[in-house]
């Protein structure tokens, strides 16, 4: 099984200056079920070295044993031990700047009172000119009410702000929309879609995150009627994009052609509906589902999948996509020879790729191969500048080929930071809004300033 590296800590010591204490020390921390990453040297004299380490642990009571080990090694003294994601996390990653400097009464008049009347009354007489004279025109709510919060489940709108603004810094830094983040304490569907909707006028688009399904299908069906921007379930329809783009290039490697292909799809939330309903859509043929929900399954057969279960899908289909959240649930001897298997579920997949590859299968990968990171920024950054009511499937399925299309040969996906393959997305997507004759102004596509 490869290591799942969960939690990490970095280790301020200082050793003698002798021959060996180093190595010594590597091998307590290894012995002791400790992976070592960064090791940075910052002081060194004849007597002490010292050093900042960056250890790998699975949970925080292997790191403490790890840690009695480095004590109780010779020659070495624990000067700090610090946690660097808590560091970056300290009053929170993103912040509202202003874009100009109000450094003169002159200045504070024209972008304060007086003169910002002016271009309140343009905006009441025109409501369009919001888009050309205030921020709407890149802002995107970022919407969670905390109840199906990666892999951790139902933690709470509070406890799911990390995960928000991770959101808005990736938007910000790959295509430079403002991402905001919005928490709501409640969980009654029609509270959530009247509150969205009432705030909506703030924003060029919507991004619902992290909302529990089935909840998560009925308010984005009933938002995106009631408002008129794009709204999008980036559970449903970005790990859809992403998954859907993954096969297409793992089809291309292997020969397994999608349209002639048995899909299987375990587990029907969020991520393995939108999937599958992207899959049927691009292949027009039914894909395999299983989910112990009866309610789910109706779902499913509803959209036009065909309801099966772990041991028939498993036995019957070529390819497998799996997002269940459950760690190890599918065993080495379900695999079949030749098998294409997806096991995305996040920190711990429904089966180690290195265990599938072992059992037959012809290619196999987890969600740490394919992350969502390189469907959403792109989509809405694309309908944005469309200026698009909505987001089609057909834009969906752009935003799928031309991340296909970029990815290295030897890659599963393109890399999620190469900002070169964010704006190709976005600009595959506006031009899907243009053909579809749904975008609304001028298309200009985005330029990083």
């Amino acid at each position: 099984m490869a290591w799942e590296r969960k939690i990490s800590r970095t280790v301020r010591v200082r050793n003698e200056q002798t021959v060996g204490r180093l190595a010594h020390l590597l091998l307590a921390i290894s012995e002791a079920g400790g992976a070592v990453g960064d090791i940075n040297m910052l002081t060194e004299t004849s007597l002490h070295v010292v050093r900042d380490i960056t250890i790998y642990a699975d949970d925080i009571g292997k790191f403490d044993v790890i840690l009695e080990a480095i004590r109780a090694n010779e020659g070495t003294v624990v000067m700090d031990v610090r946690d660097e994601v808590l560091e970056l996390h300290l009053k929170g990653k993103i912040a509202i700047r202003s874009r100009y400097p109000i450094d003169s009464l002159a200045t504070l008049r024209k972008v304060y009172t007086p003169g910002v009347a002016e271009v309140c009354l343009k905006i009441a007489r025109d409501p369009s000119l919001a888009r050309l004279y205030t921020s709407t025109s890149h802002m995107v709510a970022i919407v969670t009410d905390g109840t199906a919060v990666l892999g951790l489940g139902d933690i709470g709108a509070l406890a799911g702000m990390p995960v928000m603004e991770g959101k808005a810094m990736l938007m910000e830094t790959l295509v430079g929309l403002s991402g905001i983040p919005i928490l709501l304490s409640t969980r009654d569907t029609d509270q959530i879609v009247d509150t969205i909707a009432n705030i909506s006028h703030t924003f060029a688009a919507i991004q619902l995150e992290d909302i529990s399904a089935p909840r998560c299908f009925d308010i984005e069906e009933r938002l995106q009627k009631r408002v008129n921007i794009p709204v999008m379930h980036d559970d449903q329809h970005g790990t859809a994009v992403v998954t859907t783009a993954a096969l297409m290039v793992v089809s291309r490697r292997t020969g397994i052609y999608l349209s002639n292909a048995r899909i299987g799809q375990i587990g029907l939330g969020a991520a393995g509906m939108g999937t599958s309903k992207m899959v049927m859509r691009l292949t027009g043929n039914p894909v395999w589902g299983a989910d112990l929900n009866p309610d789910a399954l109706k779902r499913f057969e509803a959209a036009g999948g065909r309801p099966s279960n772990l041991i028939e899908i498993m036995a019957n289909c070529d390819i497998v996509v799996a997002t269940t959240g459950v760690a190890g649930l599918i065993k080495s001897g379900m695999v079949r020879k030749g098998q294409i298997i997806l096991a995305l579920s996040n920190p711990n997949p429904e089966i180690d790729p290195e265990d599938a590859l072992r059992a037959g299968a012809a290619f196999a990968a987890d969600g740490k191969s394919v992350n969502n990171v390189l469907g959403f920024p792109g989509i809405f950054r694309g309908a944005v500048d469309a200026n698009a009511p909505y987001i089609t499937n057909e834009m969906l399925l752009a935003a799928s080929q031309i991340i296909a299309d970029m990815t290295p040969p030897g890659e599963l996906v393109p890399n999620a930071l190469d900002k070169k393959v964010h704006l190709a997305v976005a600009r595959a997507v506006a031009q899907k809004a243009i053909d579809q004759g749904i975008a609304r102004a001028d298309y200009v596509p985005y330029v990083e300033e």
